[in-house]
Order: structure tokens, then C-alpha cells, then sequence
């Protein structure tokens, strides 16, 4: 079964996220467990997170449906050591208000090197920071998302995901949320029959199907190979509406979050039963 949903607001506290998700229609959903553009945020309470636990039941979602996402600031591959630690310390805290909240997982985008450090020695810190992040938690997986490469980023190519994957002590706790958009525009052709199953199979020879946790459906608004993140709804930008036809009937995406980040939320409920009257 396809499990579609889309990034919700926490507003109000966790607890509002799947009441949120299921006013939409939603089958999965993402959400930040804190505000994503302040380093330090107050500790859940328990009464939210057991409210969050109970509504989980309430509404029908399963923990393995939910893919936090975490703060933008934190730069895992930060070429300078104040800034490291301190995303460090900040991943750590989000890691653990997932195993507060029995989340199995946290979505996060790798780091950039900024131009001050060797890309390569910028992704060691990458997968050092997710081994001190996993040695200090339980039960919860890092889940690295591909980037569209924009400026100094980097995860935009699959060998940068093979290559932290490579680093990571424990493997049985560490995946990949490819996102649609960011694909197309890092140069991997979903818009074609050809190039979606190649890119699939690139997939999985490079980083490995086994790897692949959640995704991200977004349509672009800029052109394959530019490396520019803007993000379109759905069928209504440059990739097109056959990839998500390939997508929602491709098996090997069953019982995974698939999350929409479309910049219209007002039709997140629209998109979601799009993407399900396209399951043949």
C-alpha cells in the first residue's frame, strides 16, 4: 500500500500533527518536533507527547509512517569546529525527541562543506556526526535526504549517499528519502519512461535499494541538471505528472512515507487524492 501525506504544521505542539495529516487525507506525514529555525527549543512535555502517542491511534497512523524532518540550521559537514558542535548537539536533541516520541525516524539534509574544507573530508564529518548521533540514541534511524546541490551542498549525487552510508558504523540505522525534485534538478532524469528506471537502478547499484526509507514528491520548477531547489506541485512543473504515475504504482515504494512538500498547502488534500486515483 502507498502511504501518501505531506509536512504538516506542529503548531500548538506535536500533538496537532496527525489531527492535521488526517484532516487532509494523509496516509503519512512529516513534521518538526521543534522550531526548525531556532538552535535550542523548549523539551516536549509529557503530556504532549502523550497526547501525539494517543492521536497516533486515534486518526490511524503507524510510527513507521512519520518522518520528522529536522532544523534547517544544522550543518552536519560544517567545515568549522563551533559551528560542527553545535549542529552536532542540536541533531542529537532532535535524534532524541524521536525516541521520546517512539518516531523510528529523522530526516535530515547531509551538510555543505561552505568552500572552506575538501568536499570529501566535509562528508566524513557527515557520517562522524551520525556515529556520535546513533551511539548517544536507540531505535531511531537517520535518514539522510538527497539535495538538489545548490550552492555548497552536497548529498546531490548518489555516490555522496553511498559514501556516508560507507562511514556509518551501524547500518541497520542509517537510509536514504530520495526527493523528487532534488533528484531531477542534481542531473537524474525522472521525465522519461528510460530515464526514471535508470535512475532507480542507479539507485540501487551505487547506495542500494535496501537504503531507501521515504520520499519527498515535489515537481520542479527549474529544468533538469540546473541545481536550483524550487518546488513545484504536482504535475504542474517540470517533471511532469507520468513520474508520480510510475511512482505510485511502482512496488517497490510500498508501506514507505512518501511526503509532499509542494509549495501550495491549501491543495495538499487536492495532491493527495490525485496521487491516489493514479494507482492502477
Amino acid at each position: 500500500m502507498k502511504r501518501v501525506g505531506a509536512h504538516v504544521s506542529a503548531s500548538g505542539g506535536v500533538e496537532m500533527a496527525p489531527v492535521n495529516a488526517f484532516e487532509i487525507g494523509a496516509k503519512a506525514f512529516a513534521l518538526f518536533t521543534k522550531n526548525q529555525r531556532q538552535w535550542k527549543s523548549p523539551p516536549l512535555t509529557k503530556k504532549s507527547i502523550e497526547i501525539f502517542k494517543s492521536n497516533l491511534i486515534k486518526y490511524g497512523f503507524s510510527p513507521n509512517h512519520i518522518l520528522p524532518h529536522d532544523s534547517y540550521l544544522i550543518n552536519l559537514g560544517h567545515p568549522e569546529e563551533e559551528g560542527l558542535a553545535k549542529s552536532r548537539d542540536a541533531f542529537e536533541d532532535e535524534m532524541k525527541r524521536c525516541e521520546l516520541l517512539d518516531i523510528p525516524q529523522l530526516n535530515f539534509h547531509p551538510g555543505s562543506h561552505l568552500g572552506k574544507i575538501d568536499p570529501e573530508k566535509s562528508l566524513l564529518r557527515i557520517a562522524e556526526s551520525i556515529n556520535i548521533a546513533l551511539d548517544k540514541t536507540k531505535g531511531v534511524t537517520a535518514v539522510i535526504e538527497n539535495t538538489a546541490g545548490q550552492g555548497t551542498n552536497l548529498g546531490y549525487k548518489f555516490e555522496h549517499l553511498a559514501f556516508i552510508i560507507h562511514h556509518v558504523e551501524d547500518k541497520s540505522r542509517v537510509g536514504v528519502c530520495l526527493d523528487t525534485c532534488h533528484s531531477f534538478v542534481a542531473g537524474y532524469d525522472l521525465k522519461s519512461k528510460k530515464g526514471y528506471e535508470n535512475t532507480f537502478n542507479e539507485f540501487d547499484r551505487i547506495v542500494g535499494i535496501q537504503y531507501l526509507k521515504a520520499l519527498h514528491l515535489n515537481d520542479a520548477k527549474k529544468e533538469l541538471g540546473s541545481k536550483v531547489d524550487r518546488h513545484e506541485s504536482i504535475g504542474k512543473g517540470t517533471i511532469g505528472l507520468d513520474t508520480f504515475i510510475w511512482i505510485m504504482n511502482d512496488p517497490r515504494f510500498d508501506e514507505l512515507p512518501m511526503i509532499l512538500e509542494t509549495p501550495n498547502e491549501e491543495i495538499w488534500a487536492e495532491e493527495i487524492k490525485l496521487l491516489y486515483s493514479l494507482v492502477e
